[in-house]
């Protein structure tokens, strides 16, 4: 979990949970189905788009609302390894370390980072490179106890790993 690549996919401020997880979507009980409408008033085409990219860079306040973990969920069906936002609501960013996705905030602007970038993430050192641009960005290293919850897949599988 030390090392994430992926290509970069940017989204604005104030994504809600209902922007993530349209709220007529919550009675389904195929999760892969409910991914199907990930960010369906954003981009509709965001399920079929998002293939291939695999890091969301954010800006202010992503994950506002509820705290449907649906939420997580529906991002790690669709396959992405971490997310980068200038800020997190609180609840949604200890989602994400709950069920074993990377939260790093960073007050980044359009010069860092462009859709479709190359990107790769050393969690352990603190260090995104933005290898489109030829670029490393700093960000503050998670601490120790989010790591290890994160290296063991989520927090339930840390639990379950040490009864």
């Amino acid at each position: 979990m030390n090392e994430i690549v992926g290509i970069a996919y940017i989204l604005g401020d104030d994504i809600s949970t209902d922007d993530i997880v349209p709220s007529y979507t919550l009675t389904m009980r195929d999760p892969r189905e409910m991914a199907q409408f990930t960010l369906k008033f954003i981009d509709p085409n965001f399920s079929n788009d998002i293939t291939g990219k695999n890091i969301i860079i954010a800006g202010e306040n992503f994950g506002t609302g509820s705290s449907r973990e649906e939420a997580v969920n529906v991002f790690k069906i669709l396959g992405i390894k971490a997310i980068i936002a200038k800020s997190f609501a609180r609840i949604y960013y200890r989602n994400l370390i709950n069920n074993g996705i990377p939260g790093i905030t960073l007050n980044w602007d359009e010069t860092l980072f462009s859709s479709g970038d190359r990107i790769k993430i050393a969690l352990h050192d603190g260090i995104i490179s933005n290898i489109s641009k030829k670029k490393k960005i700093t960000f503050t290293k998670l601490p120790v106890f989010i790591t290890c919850i994160l290296e063991e897949g989520g927090v339930l599988k840390k639990l379950l790993k040490n009864g």
